[in-house]
């Protein structure tokens, strides 16, 4: 068990400071690119999107790892515990949608607790960082004959 709560605190870490980086690196170099306004937050939205795709992806190697090296537990459900279920699982828990067709068995389950918690402070992250994105970029027709 003292693996599993340690992986929880790690993924936080790690995953906070992935998140952080990306933001801040979007955040520095957006100004300066020479592109439209509008077009900067396709920039922000595929910045957000790759930064929780690769959470997702790391939650679901270490979910696999602490399956398979360590027997922490398994998924039950349709399929094994393979590292596209893994990968799957860890989607579907990051966004809180659980279909519910893969579960958690064991120690793991803290886990994937852990993983919708802090998917869900992720995804609020993204989207506040995203809505000011668009009040910085997006230069409404109305706002152009003022300036």
């Amino acid at each position: 068990m003292f693996i599993v709560i340690f992986s929880c605190v790690m993924m936080i870490a790690l995953t906070t400071l992935i998140h952080f980086e990306i933001l801040s690196s979007l955040n520095t170099r957006l100004p300066a690119l020479s592109f439209p306004s509008r077009s900067k937050l396709l920039i922000v939205m595929f910045g957000a999107f790759t930064a929780h795709a690769l959470e997702i992806a790391l939650y679901g190697f270490v979910l696999y790892g602490l399956i398979h090296f360590t027997g922490a537990g398994s998924l039950s459900g349709i399929g094994s515990s393979s590292l596209e279920n893994c990968l799957y699982f860890s989607a579907e828990t990051f966004s809180s949608l659980g279909f519910g067709d893969l579960i958690p068995i064991g120690p793991i389950r803290l886990l994937a607790g852990t993983e919708a918690l802090n998917g869900l402070l992720l995804i609020g992250w993204s989207a506040s960082y995203a809505y000011l994105a668009m009040e910085r970029f997006w230069v409404f027709p109305s706002q152009d004959s003022e300036s």
